[in-house]
């Protein structure tokens, strides 16, 4: 049968209608001058509704996966045709034509099309709708809401490897029913009895990325005998990650809804502008160039003072867009000259600004003036050689930890941000624009990548308090969101991402320790006591601040003080005249004088460090272990 671009199918199905249209208005009984009439006729009404299936090409469809959408279509064509079929034979002034013929073969039309394409699709489901493993298929249990579960089936169908043989729904009132022709059985509470019933050892998440659904799932049922996988998110399929269902990850648990993106705007843009990335080889620096890849630009400049990470950044951008015109700098962007030379040879119409120092107790004491030198005075060469460039944006990734700052980094971004809506008034040509987020899963210094090494040890697992939270986003929604705030900002903006809710650091501990099959009982937490200038949580503004909605739903813009034009050759002098070892006292007291909202005398007093080890039942508000 077709599975697209195929008309003999249709083209005969309409030939019966017509006929039967006859048959039945005149309760089988056909007589002259009736018989004539459809004879004549007959020819007209299938070349109208040919005309009218090729007009909506209903012919592309595909027959074994046809759906709701399909079928409207066919609806839209069959209408079309029957209209076309009414003017045309109405035209012809045949006397005594019976008028009733052309919306009764319009439903039978419509009736022996869709019939014959859900036919054909229940035909080829039959062994899934049975939950029949075919050679090579390996069954499993589908865990979610009905609507959620549903879309995971269809997605199933397209895969070789994988059968399902039932659905696991939280709703107790979906107990009983049938999903495609599969069993749905109740609660998660439910689902070892069903699973061992079933034999099977395999559960896909249906729900969405951060769903309690997912949590509740990995809580109860990691460690065990279950291996839970979920689906690839879209932008894997597009990265050549592959469409099979995979291990659970901890973004999987913490994520959102997809970012959705001005793609049209992005594309203008990019499209033919050379990028300039610094810190690109760094973790947001590396995706902001894929990203950036995606929308046609004509040449990527990525600058990164590691070696390393720029030859790893060069070797995926190669394998993923070979057709990329890129070039690869080893520098620094404390090196002004350097980044001129650059700028000079390649005059990028967009410079992103993701290098910095972000480490909150290495820049504390010893590295405080490093923090200025790499978050200041390199977001001042950068900021600068953007204007002097002429490029049409200059966009800073900054940090909510530069909201009311405690410590030296913080107050280090939040005098960057500053520095460039002091360029801003210096470079009117140039959009100058900073954006806020918080801690980043997955990324270079963050603490999931800590706390995976702990793990994989055995433990124990550090968590500085009980009480201490944090904003978390994935790295390609910090880079899509940096992207489109790049694209919206005016000149001095500083944006505010909506991080969501924050999360527990040992609810997060605990969610990565069952990631990994096993429980608190096998991998222990010990507290640890606050770190110099960490504090309990974090801001995403500061007390003096208001923000102003943007038509982007996650993105919002922090009203912030003005700042004096001159603030940026001011710091550069004072950091100069510094000198290579300054004591971290003197750079904070000249932070506290430029930067008002730096507190670090209100920064949380280390807690005393308890090296006991905790279970799930003594964290407040986390779900209790079940293997």
């Amino acid at each position: 049968m077709p599975r697209g671009k195929s008309w003999w199918p249709d083209l005969a199905l309409t030939a019966l209608a017509w006929p039967g249209a006859f048959w039945l208005r005149f309760n089988f009984d056909l007589y002259p001058p009736y018989d004539a009439l459809m004879l004549k006729t007959g020819p007209l009404a299938v070349l109208c509704m040919a005309l009218a299936l090729a007009l909506m090409r209903v012919q592309r469809q595909s027959w074994r996966y046809v759906g709701l959408a399909d079928l409207r279509r066919l609806a839209a064509a069959v209408a079309l045709g029957t209209l076309l079929t009414t003017a045309l034979v109405l035209g012809l002034r045949l006397e005594g034509f019976p008028r009733s013929v052309f919306l009764i073969s319009g439903v039978l039309t419509l009736v022996f099309l869709a019939g014959a394409r859900a036919a054909w699709r229940t035909l080829s489901e039959r062994a899934h709708a049975q939950g029949l493993p075919r050679a090579g298929q390996k069954r499993l249990l589908v865990l979610g809401a009905m609507q959620e579960a549903d879309q995971a089936l269809r997605t199933l169908k397209g895969m070789t490897g994988w059968c399902a043989a039932g659905v696991v729904s939280p709703s107790v009132a979906d107990t009983g029913r049938t999903l495609q022709g599969l069993p749905v059985w109740g609660g998660v509470e439910a689902l070892a009895e069903v699973a061992a019933r079933q034999v099977i050892d395999t559960v896909l998440l249906a729900s969405p990325p951060g769903a309690p659904l997912r949590r509740e799932a990995l809580m109860r049922w990691s460690g065990s005998a279950l291996n839970l996988l979920t689906l690839p998110a879209p932008d894997e399929w597009l990265q050549g990650g592959g469409a099979m269902p995979r291990q659970v990850r901890l973004e999987d648990l913490l994520g959102r809804a997809p970012v959705q993106l001005d793609a049209q705007g992005l594309s203008a843009l990019f499209a033919g502008q050379t990028v300039l990335v610094t810190g690109a080889g760094g973790s947001i620096g590396s995706e902001l160039c894929r990203q950036v890849a995606r929308f046609g630009v004509q040449r990527l400049v990525c600058v990164d003072q590691s070696e390393y990470a720029t030859y790893q950044l060069e070797r995926q951008l190669r394998k993923l867009h070979p057709a990329l015109t890129c070039s690869f700098y080893t520098a620094s962007v404390r090196e002004p000259q350097r980044l001129e030379a650059i700028a000079r040879a390649h005059a990028p119409g967009v410079v992103l600004h993701a290098a910095a120092y972000k480490h909150v107790p290495l820049m504390e004491e010893a590295n405080a003036i490093e923090a200025l030198r790499t978050n200041v005075l390199g977001t001042l060469n950068a900021a600068r050689v953007a204007g002097q460039a002429g490029a049409a944006r200059f966009v800073l990734i900054s940090t909510d930890k530069a909201v009311n700052p405690t410590n030296v980094m913080g107050a280090s971004k939040r005098m960057a941000e500053q520095v460039v809506q002091s360029l801003a008034q210096q470079y009117p040509d140039t959009r100058f624009v900073a954006v806020r987020f918080g801690n980043v899963l997955g990324s270079s210094g963050s603490v999931a990548p800590l706390f995976a090494e702990q793990v994989a040890r055995g433990g124990p697992v550090t968590v500085t308090h009980p009480d201490i939270v944090r904003y978390f986003m994935t790295i390609p929604e910090a880079a899509q969101l940096v992207l489109q705030a790049g694209l919206m900002g005016q000149s001095g903006q500083v944006f505010v991402l909506d991080m969501g809710e924050p999360v527990k650091i040992v609810e997060l501990a605990q969610m990565m320790i069952r990631l990994s099959g096993k429980s608190e009982a096998d991998v222990p937490i010990v507290f640890t006591g606050l770190r110099p200038g960490e504090k309990l949580y974090e801001e995403l503004l500061a007390d003096n601040e208001t923000t102003d909605a943007t038509p982007h739903p996650k993105l919002r813009v922090a009203r912030t003080p003005a700042v004096c034009a001159q603030l940026a050759p001011m710091a550069q002098a004072w950091i100069e005249r510094a000198g290579a070892a300054p004591e971290a006292a003197q750079v904070r007291a000249w932070l506290q004088q430029n930067v008002p909202e730096y507190r670090p005398d209100q920064a949380q007093m280390p807690a005393r460090a308890s090296q006991s080890p905790i279970t799930s039942s003594r964290i407040n508000g986390l779900s209790s272990a079940s293997n």
